[in-house]
């Protein structure tokens, strides 16, 4: 038997609203169950630019290759792999750099 969902309220609210999707988000329990949410949830345009972004984050921590090149190889925009660069290494809400960190077994904080 299903649990009783909580009682949604209709909202504008982007704070709610983001905490919300958090919560969802955090019920996955697997790569699957979450690629399934994600598929449900998003275009595939959406769930190809969020790759792609994660993906320019990983290349540009690994300190690898410059922004040009990362274009040439990926065909990512370079506003975006500056964008990217930015919220890796100024941005204080460290969402690139946690995630980075806790896959590669590190202290995320």
């Amino acid at each position: 038997m299903r649990a009783s969902p909580e009682r949604v309220i209709a909202t504008r609210d982007i704070d709610d609203l983001t905490n919300d999707l958090c919560d969802a988000l955090l019920t996955a329990e697997s790569q699957v169950e979450m690629r399934h949410l994600l598929v449900d949830l998003c275009t595939p345009a959406e769930i190809r630019t969020m790759a792609e972004r994660w993906h320019v984050a990983r290349l540009l921590d690994s300190g690898e290759l410059p922004y040009r090149e990362i274009h040439e190889r990926t065909g990512v925009s370079t506003t975006t792999i500056v964008r990217v660069g930015r919220f890796l290494r100024q941005e204080r809400n460290r969402g690139y750099r946690r995630a980075i960190d806790r896959l590669a077994g590190g202290d995320a904080d």
